[in-house]
């Protein structure tokens, strides 16, 4: 899939811009805090209908302004079609051909990306929500079944811990609604835990060779879903089900005491093993960013392999925190096969690999000049 064209309306620093793109590496070229990463933001943003910075849209809005609008022209093997993001203070707007789409999970998925920020390098040793979102971004890209389930989960999961709260202050416990909210909960989150595994196991299969390769062929990653359940890869939903009932049951009369739910997808983990050792607490920093650049690297093959076609790469000044070894690595496995949206602030890692006639956009104070034009 290759984005063609993006106009903004008041976003950012971007008052009224409109640009077209090549099908190869584009690279905005800049000194910081000139509007590098707001133009990523803005590509991310028509994606996934939020922002990769920000939980507070209205950042994203200019100053003084109502709202913020950004529309792009996509071009997928299915065909052709524009996609439209309104944010406003009241909310925001999505449209797919223009027409308005009244749930946000119909919307994202239209324009699949993966982004590669210098953040996506504490993925291995961060905090265990940054592994999660990971694999909702991911996951959610590829299928609506997911984020549906994902949406009902976290309002059953809510419903289900005030009404456990409510419980803490009464004499007699009413446990039949408490029942009902259980048996929402066990379904929504087996489905969720079950897709996460098979995302797991596919992302794996790509994702080890890649990091063998970067490796000089020395090291072998594997990846492992951390749950109080004992899950495997390999188990159908049936079984996850199981699973998920019967820790629920052996939890019920803590969270009875606690006033909360234990357990769930919602506070599961990963964990990443290198040669058998856990790379979050053995593993050297090149080891870290070897996994997480093997990630990255097979996310674009998973969606190739899911969705038939490539997603579009966002690779936000990332290039500054690789190694010379792991730059080429990337910008070769990339070239020729992904449209790919690369922030800089030096052309050096791009003529060290001879990348074949990258689009240049000199960015300076939220002004955008492409070069040749």
């Amino acid at each position: 899939m290759i984005l063609k064209e993006i106009t903004l309306r008041q976003f950012r620093n971007y008052l009224d811009l409109s640009l077209t793109f090549s099908p190869g590496i584009n690279v905005f070229l800049g000194e910081n805090a000139q509007g590098k990463t707001n133009l990523m933001e803005a590509i991310y943003a028509l994606s996934m209908a939020r922002s990769p910075r920000t939980s507070n849209e209205k950042e994203m809005i200019q100053w003084e302004e109502d709202g913020a609008h950004i529309t792009g022209q996509i071009e997928r093997r299915n065909g052709n079609y524009p996609l439209e993001l309104q944010f406003s203070k009241k909310g925001k707007m999505a449209k797919v051909n223009h027409m308005e789409q009244k749930r946000l999970s119909e919307y994202v998925g239209k324009l699949n990306v993966v982004l590669f920020a210098p953040e996506d390098l504490d993925l291995v040793k961060g905090a265990p929500l940054k592994r999660r979102k990971f694999l909702d971004m991911e996951i959610g890209q590829m299928s609506q079944v997911y984020l549906y389930d994902l949406v009902q989960y976290q309002r059953v999961l809510k419903q289900r811990n005030l009404y456990l709260k409510q419980l803490l202050f009464r004499k007699e416990n009413d446990v039949v609604y408490l029942e009902v909210l259980t048996e929402q909960l066990v379904k929504l989150a087996a489905n969720i835990i079950h897709s996460r595994l098979q995302f797991l196991e596919q992302l794996e299969r790509w994702a080890d060779p890649l990091h063998y390769q970067i490796s000089n062929e020395k090291e072998h990653l594997r990846i492992r879903y951390k749950s109080t359940i004992e899950v495997q890869q390999t188990m159908d939903k049936d079984t996850v089900y199981g699973k998920v009932m019967e820790e629920y049951e052996r939890v019920k009369d803590r969270e009875l005491e606690q006033g909360t739910t234990l357990f769930g997808p919602h506070r599961d983990d990963l964990t990443f093993y290198v040669n058998g050792k856990n790379v979050h607490q053995f593993g050297s920093q090149g080891q870290q960013r070897t996994t997480v650049l093997s990630l990255k690297l097979a996310e674009i093959e998973c969606m190739k392999e899911v969705l038939g076609e490539y997603p579009i790469l966002l690779l936000d000044d990332v290039l500054s925190e690789l190694d010379d070894d792991r730059q080429t690595h990337l910008l070769k496995t990339i070239e020729k096969k992904v449209q790919t949206f690369l922030t800089t602030t030096s052309l050096d890692g791009i003529k060290r690999n001879k990348i074949e006639e990258p689009t240049i956009f000199h960015i300076h104070a939220g002004t955008v000049e492409k070069e040749g034009a």
